[in-house]
């Protein structure tokens, strides 16, 4: 029995009416509740020490900003739709025990394939132009992201290194092919790709300033969910997750099931690209390296990579980007501050990793001896 199994076991004594299942999702909450407010407490301490600002204001702005009225609220799923996608070129291969960080790489690739796609097909109506370039980003973005995988598989190659440097290999292509074969003669001081038109780009959802990305996101999580959840597949992906030499023993192909994991997730984050294109931006450009795909790490992480869990705090996480602008306005603050707060959540997150196992042992255990 490993030490998880164990404390499992244990706290299912010590609280006989609560499953082990809920143990684990009540642990997950509680120790991803502790990291964020840790976060907020060290963000708060550098708002004071640094800034001389106080922190229950910013944040207080922050909720403002975010979700305090419907415009807010609009930026802020506008800006979740990307990190749902991105999100999920983490978790899917987290599902098998591999860290890929290469979400930023398959996004902007996803957005010059979509772009490239859409000018080429541009007359052939919305729908026509709006499937191309899905499809395209969706290619391009999952074979760049299974690249990291095989490289995992059959060359041994750490898949967190490899995937970080792929995604600077990206990035440096996406510039080449804007300011080169793919560049409008008309973009000047901005190198771009030629625009899709206006005829061709994404609409919006019902009445509001959300565009169809959002929907895009929650349907590929939801899919994913039932995909882990349901089907052969996803229970043959938690057997090589949890153990891949068992998984080989009973006769699973653990490479077929590494790349395909990586190419759904990497076919996402392209998506994610195509959105960026197709909704916001309208053509491919420098604008698509903005730090969704490194903000979608977090939001995986943050989620402990369960696709359903991604949404809400890819909504989280989207509200804190949008919150940037009004504390740069209000206190003066630095628009990246909003960044460095995502930055110590990260790191909080990361150091919470050593509490899981530990901490609802520890409260069960006190709630035994006070029943006592």
């Amino acid at each position: 029995m490993t030490g998880e199994e164990g404390w499992l076991a244990a706290s299912s004594r010590f609280a006989p009416g609560v499953s082990i299942g809920m143990n684990t999702a009540l642990e997950r909450i509680a120790v991803s509740a502790l990291a964020l407010l840790a976060a907020a407490v060290i963000f708060g301490l550098l708002l004071i020490l640094y800034a001389g600002v106080d922190p229950f204001e910013a944040y207080a702005l922050m909720y403002q900003g975010a979700f305090g009225s419907w415009f807010s609220f609009q930026n802020t799923l506008t800006r979740a739709a990307p990190l749902i996608l991105t999100a999920l070129c983490t978790a899917l291969p987290a599902r098998l025990g591999l860290i890929i960080i290469g979400n930023e790489g398959a996004l902007v690739l996803g957005g010059v394939a979509a772009a490239a796609a859409g000018v080429a097909v541009a007359a052939s109506g919305q729908l026509v132009t709006n499937l191309a370039m899905a499809a395209a980003a969706m290619v391009v973005g999952g074979a760049w992201i299974a690249l990291a995988g095989g490289l995992r598989q059959y060359r041994g190659v750490n898949e967190t290194i490899s995937s970080l440097l792929l995604t600077y290999i990206a990035i440096a292509l996406m510039n080449h092919f804007v300011e080169g074969p793919l560049r409008d003669p008309s973009s000047l001081n901005k190198p771009s790709t030629p625009p899709i038109g206006d005829a061709n780009m994404l609409g919006t959802i019902g009445g509001s300033d959300v565009h169809w990305g959002l929907a895009f996101g929650i349907v590929a999580c939801l899919l994913c969910y039932g995909v882990q959840r349901f089907t052969t597949f996803g229970f043959a992906m938690q057997v090589i997750g949890g153990n891949p030499k068992t998984a080989r023993m009973m006769g699973l192909s653990v490479g077929r099931y590494v790349l395909v994991a990586c190419a759904a997730g990497g076919a996402a984050a392209g998506l994610a690209g195509m959105v960026e294109v197709a909704a916001v931006h309208g053509k491919a450009n420098a604008s698509l390296a903005v730090g969704y795909g490194f903000t979608g790490i977090l939001v995986s992480f943050l989620a402990r990579h369960h696709p359903l869990a991604i949404i809400p705090v890819a909504i989280l996480l989207g509200g804190i980007g949008a919150s940037g602008g009004l504390l740069q306005r209000r206190l003066d603050l630095p628009d990246a501050a909003v960044v460095v707060l995502q930055g110590i959540i990260f790191v909080c997150i990361l150091a919470s990793e050593t509490l899981y196992g530990r901490s609802w042992a520890w409260l069960w255990r006190f709630r035994a001896v006070e029943g006592r």
